[in-house]
């Protein structure tokens, strides 16, 4: 072999291990990013996981009560609207701890029973009226500083003055604990009440009941002009100026902040229309404006994935456009339409900043019954939890974002699911 054929061998050879080389160290680095994702994400849900966790279990108190006669009927009718439930609480309490019976005691214990131990009482007798006079033992909710000291979350070891609860409180919950009184049960509250100030209350049933309003209203408009407005700039429109300058300001849309969404449903639907401040109903409008544009851009890319054969075959057998569009290309572009529409409601669900923009931060404890009512949302209402400096409403903000997370988890794998039973091979 002549030495320049061995040179060039030589080189060719050495160029082919540097291209191995780097091969193997793009390879490296992909793996490399691929795992420190996977790790943030663990232990991103891991933190949520264990802070919010414990938010689905609600301590409870086990209390003889004495449904009294003389305290609840003392003229001998019984009137749960004005009958004092808070009093035979009281009376349990202190027949429970006898030994402390000042008024500062008396205080304290009335402050480790939740405030809707004297609604759940009045539940219990105007299911059973024949309670009265009698003595049941009955489970009432505790309050949060009783919560979170049996979960863990207050420090036992910090002086008193810096503690939630008194060093009283404390010995009494371990007495209780003891004579295994304490129970915790699955924190129904969380999914069945609206808002409140009250942390064993707080509930986010509104805010989810919000969301659902606004959820409906965004899909009813935006999906049936989305796919409209998709097939007739892929299919109808001529290519001119105009259809280039429309594509581009749909583009700019998409990537336009959320907040200016919130700012022109402020101008338009509230100030301009007058629609009611608050209202799923303007939320709907807002978030349809957000995710009108991701639902074209995934609308166009459907039916352009639709073979152009598809299109030849029907207009070879002498079907009209309109025939071909509606009789061909949209059943075939139909899943990946249905896959956008998910993925922008996904978005919506999870969009906070325009829903700020018109009112929907309020505070509101009514639970929603239309889509006119007052209402918040799921992130809002997280936003408003992680806002308060009590720790009760720090655990339920993360087990708000879990429901949130799992709500998105379902609406992205019902995308996944629908496109693989839907779409048709050519």
């Amino acid at each position: 072999m002549k030495p320049a054929e061995n040179t060039a061998r030589a080189k060719v050879e050495a160029s082919l291990q540097r291209r191995y080389r780097k091969e193997k160290v793009f390879r490296l680095y992909g793996l490399l990013a691929t795992t420190v994702g996977v790790v943030f994400l663990l232990v991103f849900f891991s933190t949520l996981i264990a802070k919010g966790a414990s938010a689905f279990l609600q301590t409870h108190i086990r209390l003889d009560i004495q449904f009294s006669a003389d305290i609840l009927a003392p003229d001998g009718t019984l009137d749960t609207a004005y009958a004092d439930f808070d009093a035979i609480v009281r009376k349990a309490l202190a027949e429970q701890f006898p030994q402390s019976n000042d008024r500062n005691a008396r205080r304290e214990m009335q402050r480790m029973v939740s405030i809707a131990a004297a609604y759940q009482l009045r539940a219990a007798i105007e299911a059973n009226p024949d309670l009265l006079g009698k003595r049941q033992s009955i489970f009432l909710p505790a309050s949060a500083n009783v919560d979170m000291v049996v979960k863990g979350n207050i420090d036992r070891m910090l002086p008193e003055a810096q503690r939630q609860v008194s060093d009283r409180q404390l010995a009494w919950i371990d007495q209780l604990e003891s004579e295994g009184r304490l129970v915790r049960k699955f924190n129904t509250a969380l999914f069945t009440n609206g808002d409140s100030r009250e942390p064993e209350l707080a509930g986010i049933r509104g805010a989810l009941m919000g969301s659902i309003y606004m959820l409906v209203v965004t899909i009813v408009l935006s999906f049936p002009i989305g796919a409209a407005a998709a097939v007739y700039l892929e299919e109808f429109a001529p290519r001119n100026r105009w259809s280039d300058l429309i594509e581009v300001n749909i583009n700019n849309l998409a990537a336009v902040p959320s907040i200016v969404f919130g700012l022109l449903g402020l101008a338009v639907f509230i100030n301009w229309l007058s629609l009611p401040r608050s209202a799923p109903l303007v939320g709907g409008l807002a978030l349809s404006l957000l995710t009108l544009p991701v639902i074209i851009i995934a609308s166009r890319a459907a039916i352009k994935s639709v073979p152009p054969s598809i299109r030849e075959a029907a207009l070879g057998v002498g079907a009209s456009k309109m025939q071909v569009v509606f009789h061909h290309v949209l059943p075939l572009a139909l899943p990946g339409m249905l896959t956008g529409a998910i993925i922008g409601m996904s978005r919506a669900l999870g969009e906070s900043a325009p829903l700020l923009m018109i009112g929907m931060v309020a505070f509101i404890v009514d639970v929603p019954a239309g889509f006119t009512d007052p209402a918040t949302a799921l992130p809002v209402q997280i936003y408003l939890w992680a806002d308060s400096p009590e720790r009760a409403f720090a655990e339920r903000t993360s087990a708000a974002i879990i429901v949130l997370l799992g709500f998105l988890l379902i609406m992205n794998l019902a995308a996944v699911v629908l496109r693989k039973r839907m779409e048709k091979q050519w």
